[in-house]
């Protein structure tokens, strides 16, 4: 990478000069428009297994037989699975290229919600729930890479975009499952089903997508052109030595612990104040819709910033006040805290943003994002299972809720830590 090219990617998005990708003459015509509504619908697919999930968690756990201890450790699933195969995706990107390896977790995903509704017992739930969580940890650290790689000059808009039906997927699975599975006769087990639907369309649409870029993958490096090659992850700096790398992944893993147990809990406080589950799973999906305009303002505002502390204390505030509306009047005003609790879990498009900002060169931006995100996942493992144990042993919601508002104050000054103008490259002693 030239000097030229580093003080461009350096720069703050307002100041700075696209420097267009080499051309790709091997890549159809057709590629790109549809590889926008590829990454559009697996966004759409990254959360509703989580949230439909929280709509019917009662139900479910009444099937299944689950103590609140087990429950717990079924909202944990998702970070475990997040942290233990997300740290395989820039190998098998490495191996395979980041299309085809996103076209497998997609596939992966509808296996998953195809099988776990036929699930007996908790053990084989778990296990059918991992395979399409482990699809979705793939995803979730290859879509930034895809879009650096196939949308160099748009990497602003395409985050927020991807960021958005990732929030409008979340949302619509708390809002629709009861309705829905009210509908379809009632059952938790359809309710859960229905949503490997739209799972299976997003694997129909990623297999030509991933065909057509291995083709041009090959034709460009037959032709010596290595704009295809995908990015090596032995290169770059070694994020471990770097204070913003670990700034960023604790405070990834804090935003992961309160959004897990959003997702997982937040219906069941809801209910437990006398709010119907119908109702209460509208809430989750305020809570969840709140992200989608902000996914795409968020990462277009923190790009223009050099220091993105200000959102992070910004949202942690928000949060703050939303919990400490379920501990004194949870069901009085349960509108406006699923709505500032809603703000406060847009940490995730923030610090997804901050990913990109904080490493200088694709490489960095690939180990970082993989670093970030495993770590994090890792460290908010045990949140949604500490969150049920106390549940079940103090029988109520206060100290569950007075843990989840002391989480957020460490998780605003890792934020304003991550936030400062600064690289990853920098701090390792790497060269331009």
């Amino acid at each position: 990478m030239s000097d030229e090219e580093t003080k461009t990617l350096t720069r703050p998005a307002a100041d700075r000069t696209v420097v267009p990708a080499p051309p790709a003459t091997a890549q159809p015509a057709w590629l790109g428009p549809v590889l926008v509504v590829g990454i559009v619908l697996a966004a759409l697919n990254l959360r509703p297994a989580i949230t439909s999930l929280g709509a019917l968690f009662e139900e479910t756990r009444t099937g299944l037989g689950m103590s609140g201890t087990v429950a717990g450790l079924i909202t944990s699933v998702p970070a475990l699975c997040f942290a233990v195969f997300g740290v395989t995706a820039p190998r098998l990107s490495r191996r395979f290229g980041p299309v085809a390896v996103v076209c497998a977790g997609m596939a992966a995903v509808a296996a998953g919600l195809l099988i776990r509704p036929f699930a007996d017992g908790a053990a084989g739930f778990l296990a059918a729930s991992a395979l399409s969580l482990a699809g979705i940890a793939l995803t979730n650290v290859l879509l930034p890479v895809i879009v650096k790689r196939y949308f160099p000059d748009r990497v602003g808009t395409m985050t927020g975009l991807y960021s958005m039906a990732l929030a409008a997927g979340t949302s619509l699975a708390a809002a629709a499952t009861v309705p829905l599975t009210d509908a379809l006769g009632g059952s938790w087990r359809t309710g859960l089903l229905m949503w490997a639907s739209l799972a299976l369309v997003a694997v129909l649409l990623w297999l030509p997508i991933a065909r057509a870029a291995r083709r041009a993958d090959r034709a460009r490096d037959a032709a010596g052109s290595g704009a295809g090659a995908a990015v090596r992850t032995d290169a770059g700096p070694r994020v471990a030595r770097s204070r913003t790398a670990w700034a960023l992944a604790c405070y990834f893993g804090l935003q992961a612990t309160g959004a897990y147990i959003t997702m997982g809990w937040l219906p069941q406080i809801f209910r437990d104040a006398g709010v119907s589950a119908s109702t209460a799973g509208v809430l989750l999906a305020v809570t969840m819709v709140m992200g989608v305009p902000l996914a795409f303002v968020i990462p277009g505002l923190a790009g223009r910033m050099r220091n993105q502390g200000v959102i992070a204390v910004t949202l942690g505030v928000f949060g703050l006040t939303g919990y400490l509306g379920l501990y004194f009047a949870p069901a009085a005003g349960a509108w406006a805290w699923a709505l500032l609790l809603g703000v406060s879990n847009c940490a995730f498009p923030l610090v997804i943003t901050m990913i990109g900002l904080r490493a200088k060169s694709p490489a960095g931006v690939v180990k970082l994002s993989a670093f970030a995100q495993s770590t994090g996942y890792l460290i908010s493992i045990p949140g949604p299972l500490v969150i049920g144990t106390l549940y079940q042993h103090s029988g109520g919601w206060d100290l569950p809720l007075a843990l989840m508002a002391g989480l957020l104050v460490p998780q605003i000054a890792l934020g304003v830590l991550a936030g400062r103008d600064r690289t990853i490259e920098d701090e390792c002693g790497m060269r331009d």
